[in-house]
């Protein structure tokens, strides 16, 4: 028989349902060419991104490498990628302030400097970023050729303090990038610092923005200071969790180190969103490979990029990178100042003098500075210190001890201040600081002879408190000394501000402690380790 006596012969039903099954076949075709092409076609972002720098601008000491970090290392990485990637972003999420003190002396100047040079394209304000006051940051912000992001954080006229977010545009492709400031700044920054400002909450303050940007962008970065904690309820997991539209966020603030990126199931729709975040001072530099098409996007790549550290610390696996020339040369200044203006030596310490968990006990450390305080307030009697364990941020090797090293113990510019307490407001400090030794991980206060306390450990219920040997007396009125930090109620310490008549001694608590040592003789050896707060376990 013919063909087309056959299809002669074939019924219209027929005829139908095999015309059907070939418009299904070309069309799976299609379809599988234009994804096979959509994929081909597909555009390859590099993400590289710092976080928690804190005044680290040029190589340090770290885990025995005596030249780990620095910017002009940095640099040079950061180049050598470029020139091998069309597009490249590079980000930073925040905390360029405070640490080491030839950034401390200088209000960050050499890092910003370092910074541009780089070639960042944006960096997120951090709440360190506070720590010298709205005047210092401004001139920063003045100072960088890169633009510091938050769209949550407000003047007293509901202006944003800073810029919102960027859109950076690329061949073929738009990239959005937006900031934002932890909520956690208006109760663990210097208060005068921050005043007149408001912190909107993260989650609200992106819902709102992000689908903004998914108008102007084919792929949206949550640039953050927010952290990474055991819970999904807070920090960036949180925005990952409750605002879709995100393709990936780049954290700061918990000094994370994360060796590959978390993965969060977003509420609404069920997709997965990336969070990463690049440990702290510039030891690492996190690269995310993101591929771009015309319907989404998916991470390519991951990968923690050592910046010279030592081998048992994941380093050297390339061997050592050169400094960038000429940003050392530029840095080499700010250096040859500071080591003129802190190497006077102080003493000699016969033993290492740690604050090594700090944030979970008392420390030999912790009570040497908070027995300085005590020695440069003596003329007001207080009954005893406090400090919190957040404001000391190095340890005191052996050997010769210099000013430098105090700088780096204490990198913020605090003074000594003497509070006045009755019984009752000095109850609640005394519960404040249990609760914190029980069971908040990070707010150990550090403390001077004169108080002995027993707390329950979760609870932080006071089982014990003797103050010069006595018990409290509600009707005595006590003097406490502490830093201006948390004098001005900084981490939670309102009751000094509430209840409390306060007396600055003006006295800088650098300098305060450097004359404590001298004082002490030409040797120093740490402090008996009689604890002033035992947590019951």
């Amino acid at each position: 028989m013919s063909f087309r006596k056959k299809v002669l012969k074939l019924s219209s039903k027929e005829i139908g349902a095999r015309l059907f099954a070939g418009f299904l076949l070309v069309a799976a075709v299609f379809f599988w060419f234009s994804a096979s092409a959509s994929q081909a076609w597909a555009e390859r972002l590099v993400v590289l991104h710092t976080n928690d720098h804190h005044g680290h601008p040029v190589a340090f000491p770290f885990g025995g490498e005596p030249a780990a970090g620095g910017l002009p290392a940095r640099a040079t990485l950061v180049a050598e990628i470029r020139a091998e990637n069309e597009n490249v972003l590079v980000l930073d999420a925040g905390d360029i302030n405070t640490g080491r003190p030839e950034s401390n002396l200088f209000d960050a100047r050499p890092d910003i400097l370092g910074y541009n040079f780089i070639g960042y394209d944006a960096v997120a304000v951090g709440n360190h970023d506070f720590d010298r006051g709205r005047r210092v940051l401004a001139e920063q912000m003045s100072l960088a050729r890169f633009p510091f992001l938050s769209a949550n954080v407000r003047t007293s006229s509901g202006k944003l303090l800073a810029q919102p977010y960027i859109i950076k545009r690329f061949k073929g492709f738009n990239a959005a990038v937006f900031g934002l400031t932890t909520v956690q700044t208006a109760s663990i920054t210097y208060p005068e610092h921050i005043a007149g400002l408001h912190f909107e909450d993260e989650v609200e303050t992106a819902r709102k923005l992000v689908p903004r940007l998914r108008k102007q962008a084919d792929v949206v970065i949550a640039l953050v200071h927010l952290g990474i904690y055991d819970t999904a309820r807070r920090g960036s997991l949180r925005l990952a969790r409750e605002v879709p539209g995100i393709d990936l966020v780049v954290d700061g603030h918990s000094h994370t180190k994360l060796d590959k990126p978390i993965r969060v199931k977003i509420r609404v729709s069920g997709a997965f969103v990336p969070v990463v975040q690049a440990w702290k001072w510039g030891l690492v530099v996190g690269r995310v490979d993101m591929d771009i098409f015309g319907d989404g996007t998916s991470m390519a790549g991951f990968e923690l990029l050592p910046v010279n550290l030592p081998p048992d610390k994941g380093g050297f696996r390339a061997g050592r990178i050169e400094e960038n020339g000429d940003l050392s040369a530029s840095l080499e200044p700010f250096l040859r100042k500071t080591n003129e203006m802190l190497s006077e030596p102080i003493t000699r310490v016969t033993t290492e003098i740690t604050h090594r968990k700090g944030r979970t006990k008392g420390t030999s450390l912790g009570r040497l500075v908070a027995e300085s305080m005590m020695w440069s307030a003596r003329a007001l009697q207080p009954d005893f210190a406090v400090q919190n364990s957040g404001g000391i941020r190095d340890d005191i090797p052996r050997g010769t001890l210099t000013a430098k090293t105090i700088h780096q113990v204490l990198p913020f510019d605090n003074t000594v201040v003497v509070v006045d307490l009755e019984g009752k407001a000095l109850a609640r400090l005394l519960e404040h600081m249990a609760v914190g030794a029980a069971r908040d991980g990070k707010g150990f206060p550090q403390v001077s002879t004169g108080l002995e306390m027993e707390v329950e450990t979760g609870s932080g219920r006071i089982r014990k408190v003797l103050i010069g040997g006595k018990h409290l007396d509600m009707d005595r009125t006590y003097r406490v000394a502490t830093n201006s930090y948390l004098a001005a109620g900084g981490d939670g310490y309102r009751v000094f501000v509430v209840s409390g008549q306060a007396h600055d001694t003006s006295i800088c608590q650098r300098e305060a402690l450097i004359d404590y040592i001298r004082q002490l003789g030409p040797r120093l050896s740490p402090l008996e380790a009689k604890p002033g707060i035992i947590v019951l376990r």
